[in-house]
């Protein structure tokens, strides 16, 4: 998960991405409760899973997604993470094991965490904009 003030939230996972794992991920978010999180994803199943709805309805307190369009990963600043993510990975030579590649990939996440100007970079482009502009206007009283 990204933030428009430049926040790096990650957890791994070697298996499939299910309700449970997500459910895991999404309570991890919540734990330190300073403030209510608005997260853009995408229309993933999980996303929308059954499981997740109701999780999500009764923290509605802490936390709130909101779903992109079908078939726009050109609306997700998480694209943006990822596209880094994959350039920082693969710049070096090619993994050879699970462990090695699960270095790199917490190794690159982790400097992408003290980089919060790198991030919010990604909620500049003109396609992303909408999304530091909509969570602002969430935040703001009104």
């Amino acid at each position: 998960m990204i933030s428009n003030q430049g926040n790096v939230r990650f957890m791994l996972y070697t298996s499939k991405l299910t309700e449970a794992v997500f459910l895991t991920f999404l309570k991890r978010l919540i734990a330190k409760g300073e403030r209510k999180l608005f997260w853009i994803v995408d229309r993933h199943p999980v996303h929308r899973g059954g499981q997740v709805q109701q999780w999500l309805a009764v923290h509605k307190e802490q936390i709130e997604l909101f779903l992109l369009p079908s078939y726009s990963p050109e609306l997700n600043p998480t694209e943006y993470l990822n596209g880094d993510v994959k350039q920082g990975v693969h710049s070096k030579p090619p993994t050879r094991n699970l462990p090695q590649l699960k270095q790199r990939l917490i190794s690159h996440l982790s400097k992408l965490q003290k980089l919060p100007s790198r991030i919010i970079k990604y909620f500049e482009h003109p396609l992303i904009a909408y999304a530091a502009n909509k969570m602002q206007a969430q935040l703001m009283p009104g």
